[in-house]
C-alpha cells in the first residue's frame, strides 16, 4: 500500500471521528492532510521506503494563535498521540516533544517558514529566486484531505509554480551552465587528460539539463534521487532520460568521449528545439550560450532581467 492511501485510510478511519468528537468547535478553522517531505508525499514510495518514517498518520495544520490557542493546540497534540499505535500493520513512531515531526499538529505559519522562509508563503521576486524548488515541491506535494478555512490550499495554489520571470532566469542560468560545462569545457578536460574534471563537467551538464527540462514543463524539480524517475513522468523531453542517464553512468574514456559528445550535442539541439517552440529565444546557432541570453532577454521585469545570469541556479 502507498504512504498516501494509508495515511488517509488512518485519518478517516481514527483521526476525523477524534477531531468531530473533542474538536468540533474548531473543526472549521483547521486543515488536515499530508505533505511535505518523505517519498510518500509524491507517490514514490515503495517497499524499500517502508524501514523508516512509514506509517499511518496525518498533518493537523493549524492558523495563528489569535484563531487557535497554545492550549487548544497542546490539546490537539494529546489526542493525536492517543491515537491508535499500530495500523494496517504499521507502528506508528513516536512525536518529538522538540518539534521537528512530519505529522501531527503543525502551524501553517511553521510549515510555511520552514519550506519558504516567510511566514505567510507570500514571496516577493528576489525571494522567488532563492528559494529551493525541492521546498517549493514539499509546500505544494501530497494532499489536503480537509481545509476548513481554504487558507492552507490558497496558499498552496500560490505556490503552485514559479512566477514566468523567474522560471525564465533560472531557465537562463541552467543553459548557461550546460553551455559550459557540455558543450566547452567536457572535452577539454578530456583533451588534458583530466578525468576527474570531465566527470564533473558531465555531472554539471547533466543536472542543469534536468533543471531545465523541468523548467520547460512547468514542474518543480524534486529532490536529486527521485529526479531521474519524476523526468519519465513529464510530458516535454522525458525521452532524455536514458541519454543524460548513459552519460553520467559511462566512462570518460578518450574512446567514449567523442561518443559522449555526440549525445551531449543531441541533448541539447532537442532542448533548443524546445525552446523555439515555446518562443523563449530569438538566437540562431547550436550553442547553448547563445541561448541563455536570449532567455534571459525575454524577462519583462528589468530588475530581474538585469540580475546575474547565473544568479538563481
Amino acid at each position: 500500500m502507498k504512504g498516501l492511501e494509508l495515511c488517509k485510510r488512518f485519518y478517516y478511519e481514527h483521526g476525523e471521528k477524534m477531531l468531530k468528537n473533542e474538536f468540533s468547535d474548531i473543526l472549521d478553522k483547521i486543515a488536515i492532510g499530508l505533505i511535505g517531505g518523505g517519498s510518500e508525499c509524491l507517490g514514490y514510495d515503495d517497499e524499500l521506503s517502508q524501514d523508516h518514517d512509514f506509517e499511518g498518520g496525518f498533518c493537523i495544520f493549524l492558523p495563528g494563535e489569535d484563531i487557535v490557542d497554545r492550549k487548544t493546540a497542546f490539546k490537539l497534540e494529546r489526542a493525536y498521540s492517543k491515537l491508535p499505535k499500530e495500523f494496517m500493520g504499521f507502528k506508528r513512531a513516536p512525536l518529538s516533544p522538540v518539534g521537528g515531526n512530519r505529522h501531527g499538529v503543525i502551524r501553517i505559519s511553521d510549515f510555511l517558514m520552514d519550506k519558504t522562509g516567510t511566514a505567510d508563503g507570500a514571496l516577493s521576486l528576489r525571494e522567488w529566486l532563492r528559494v529551493p524548488e525541492q521546498a517549493l515541491l514539499e509546500a505544494t506535494n501530497g494532499q489536503i484531505f480537509y481545509d476548513g478555512l481554504g487558507e492552507l490550499t490558497r496558499i498552496r495554489e500560490a505556490l503552485s509554480y514559479l512566477p514566468e520571470d523567474i522560471r525564465l532566469k533560472k531557465l537562463a542560468g541552467h543553459l548557461l551552465n550546460m553551455a559550459q560545462s557540455g558543450q566547452y569545457n567536457y572535452l577539454r578536460c578530456i583533451e588534458r587528460g583530466e578525468s576527474g574534471g570531465a566527470q564533473l563537467a558531465i555531472f554539471e551538464l547533466v543536472k542543469s539539463a534536468l533543471c531545465v527540462i523541468f523548467l520547460l514543463n512547468k514542474k518543480y524539480i524534486p529532490y536529486y534521487k527521485w529526479s531521474f524517475r519524476a523526468l519519465l513522468e513529464l510530458d516535454v523531453l522525458s525521452s532524455l532520460h536514458d541519454p543524460l542517464e548513459y552519460l553520467i553512468s559511462s566512462a570518460n574514456t578518450p574512446s567514449l568521449a567523442k561518443e559522449k559528445q555526440e549525445i551531449i550535442e543531441r541533448v541539447c539541439s532537442l532542448i533548443i528545439d524546445e525552446l523555439r517552440t515555446q518562443g523563449l529565444t530569438n538566437y540562431c546557432g547550436d550553442e547553448l550560450e547563445g541561448h541563455a541570453y536570449s532567455v534571459n532577454n525575454h524577462i519583462g521585469c528589468a530588475e530581474v532581467r538585469n540580475l546575474h545570469i547565473l544568479c538563481a541556479i
